[in-house]
């Protein structure tokens, strides 16, 4: 047996209840952009593809019997998500929603949830150093793939708040086509 942990995974398909495709959809919508409490709670983010690879390195290449924590190096604070996400869209969708200056405009602090943690953070250092592996997207570039997908894909974003989506397959993507 093989076990992996991951840190907060993000990237295409991403339900829009999650924060960066809720942010994403409703800056779009220009609707308010909800961080919990002061935003300083601090994730690491691994861009969907990069957990691909690296479970594949780990099935293939992985000892049995070990654990590997699969991490993206890429820590931020949850504001800081918010504010990147605002500039991506300043500059990939310039047509704001009607009375909407900027996307930053939006962003409205909330009551914290009881209990929210203040860092989800994880080890990846012994899959690096066992395996080799390590993510090839930075925050940076994974949430600019991120937010071109949610783009090209609000149909399905709109199916899926709606409650129209049931699962059904879009597009002939196959798996080994992310991995290779």
């Amino acid at each position: 047996m093989l076990l992996t942990n991951c840190s907060n995974n993000y990237g295409p398909f991403h339900f829009p209840e999650k924060l960066i495709p809720l942010v994403i959809l409703n800056a779009l919508a220009g609707k308010p952009l909800p961080v919990y409490g002061d935003g300083l709670q601090v994730r690491d983010w691994l861009f969907v593809e990069d957990h691909a690879r690296a479970l594949l390195k780990v099935v293939t290449d992985g000892v049995v019997g070990e654990t590997y924590n699969i991490g993206g190096h890429n820590e931020q604070k949850n504001i800081e998500v918010v504010r990147c996400i605002c500039a991506l869209l300043e500059e990939l969708a310039p047509q704001h929603p009607a009375g909407v200056q900027k996307y930053a405009d939006l962003i409205t602090f909330v009551k914290d949830r009881p209990g929210h943690d203040l860092r989800y953070a994880i080890d990846a250092s012994k899959i690096e150093r066992e395996l080799g592996w390590v993510p090839q997207e930075t925050f940076e570039t994974g949430l600019r793939k991120t937010l071109q997908w949610y783009l090209d894909n609000l149909e399905w974003c709109r199916r899926v708040q709606d409650g129209s989506y049931q699962g059904q397959r879009l597009g002939n993507t196959d798996m080994r086509d992310l991995i290779a």
